[in-house]
């Protein structure tokens, strides 16, 4: 049975860090991610978390929580290449292609039509300005990060689509990491995409499409993440490539599947496969509500093993 939680929603609040790498400056148009850096540097914004940790309660330093995010469907609510084709004007000739392309490819493909009418990666962002994203999500995202959860999202869209959409809600900077396929802006000033893993060696994956396994990059960070004791994961996904993620969540974990969505569908099918608790939801509320009662749960019980720890010293 799935977890049905209601409870008060907190304050929206604002971000403590700013906690995201710089990517590569493209030769026309700089990325999100070199915009919010040189923001860093010239606001003189601390680029040590510690040196405002004392200030900060315990839950939020310590907390050991990871938020993953798959985007399209999820973060915003539509997909963000099908909004661009559509935006665009590329509807016909997407859908003229797509039984003889890989989408990464056909998506690579769209992008050289853009540039051939005379579009700029410039009229690109523009677009995925207005890709549709719910108020309370966006709060969502700016809680959990101010609560210390690290936030990640594994994605089958692209580096440009989200670092744009996220950038333009002032979400770039609550995400430790985004993966996704890989987007360079070439010579000629068109926008490439390419798959995120090589497809020269492929995984062998039997769930997940041949240019991404979200099972694969889930492992990696938790793996990492161990290292430094964030040990809980809640995943939050809709379709069907977040399954393989989601089987290798373990107890103590949650996953947050978008009701009546290819992954809801999935776990429904044979709830005794998934190790996590789930948490079903529909919308941007129910999306907050949860994640946000989730996160303050295991705040509230941080809090206390500090204060019991320090008190036992």
């Amino acid at each position: 049975m799935f977890h049905q939680i209601t409870t008060s929603l907190p304050n929206q609040t604002t971000s403590l860090f700013t906690r995201h790498e710089p990517s590569n400056i493209s030769p026309i148009l700089l990325s999100p991610h070199s915009r919010l850096r040189i923001r860093k540097l010239l606001s003189g914004s601390p680029r040590n978390r510690s040196s405002i940790a004392g200030k900060i309660p315990p839950a939020v330093v310590m907390a050991e929580t990871v938020v993953v995010f798959d985007f399209d469907r999820t973060i915003i609510d539509g997909d963000s290449d099908r909004w661009v084709v559509t935006q665009m004007g590329l509807t016909q000739l997407f859908e003229e292609l797509r039984p003889t392309l890989s989408w990464n490819s056909l998506m690579d493909r769209m992008m050289l039509e853009l540039h051939s009418q005379g579009k700029t990666p410039s009229d690109i962002a523009e677009c995925l300005h207005k890709a549709p994203i719910h108020p309370r999500i966006v709060a969502a995202i700016k809680s959990a990060h101010t609560l210390g959860c690290d936030l990640r999202i594994i994605s089958d869209a692209n580096q440009f689509f989200i670092e744009w959409i996220l950038e333009h809600h002032d979400l770039l900077g609550c995400f430790s990491q985004i993966d996704t396929n890989r987007t360079v802006i070439d010579e000629e000033k068109r926008l490439r995409i390419f798959p995120y893993h090589d497809l020269s060696s492929p995984h062998d994956c039997n769930l997940c499409p041949l240019n991404m396994c979200k099972g694969l990059v889930i492992d990696q960070i938790r793996a990492i993440a161990a290292e430094s004791g964030r040990r809980r994961f809640i995943y939050l996904g809709d379709g069907s490539g977040d399954y393989c993620p989601t089987l290798r969540l373990s107890k103590g974990d949650h996953v947050m599947p978008r009701k009546n969505y290819p992954l809801w569908k999935r776990i429904c099918s044979n709830q005794t496969l998934i190790k996590a608790e789930i948490h079903e939801w529909s919308n941007g509320e129910e999306l907050e509500k949860i994640l946000l009662h989730l996160i303050n749960t295991r705040t509230t019980e941080e809090i206390t093993i500090d204060n019991g720890n320090h008190l036992g010293r």
